[in-house]
């Protein structure tokens, strides 16, 4: 995508005065699945975050969710791609940058999500489908870790259909 993605870090200095650590651009890569490219922006080991953690929460090893933590990516879904029915243990937060994107329930139901719309994902069985054939639909994600939904007492188990 043409849009270039900047992140910019704060921290503080050893007597405790605010400071930039860095700035510096990403490209989104494309992952195993074919169906859109991504570039984790930043990661927490945990939930509160430690501000005090020096690693570069970018470099941090996250899958999809971080077991404890929270993950922040950009997800660049290609035209007329649709990732694989999915549930994680997690509330991701999506806001849509550019395109439109559909998010489709198990029982095939589906919104279409546009540009400044926010999806609030909170573990269900779902994928993804971008509708355009020609354009990208941009998402930034913020996952973070949440206890599994319950029926009867019994957590539905995380999922990915191969």
């Amino acid at each position: 995508m043409d849009l270039p993605i900047r992140r910019i870090v704060t921290g503080h200095t050893s007597e405790g005065t605010a400071v930039f650590t860095s700035d510096e651009e990403f490209e989104t890569l494309i992952i195993p699945t074919g169906d859109a490219a991504m570039a984790t922006i930043w990661t927490t080991a945990s939930v509160p975050a430690d501000c005090n953690d020096t690693i570069d929460g970018a470099k941090r090893d996250a899958g999809t969710t971080l077991k404890g933590g929270s993950v922040i990516r950009i997800v660049d879904m290609l035209p007329g791609a649709s990732s694989p029915l999915h549930r994680t243990d997690s509330i991701d937060y999506g806001i849509v940058i550019s395109g439109e994107i559909e998010l489709e329930l198990e029982n095939e139901v589906s919104k279409r999500i546009g540009p400044g719309q926010i999806i609030v994902q909170r573990g269900t069985l779902h994928k993804w489908k971008n509708p355009s054939k020609t354009e990208v639909c941009r998402i930034v994600f913020v996952l973070i870790e949440a206890k599994p939904y319950e029926i009867n007492g019994m957590p539905l188990p995380e999922y990915m259909q191969h």
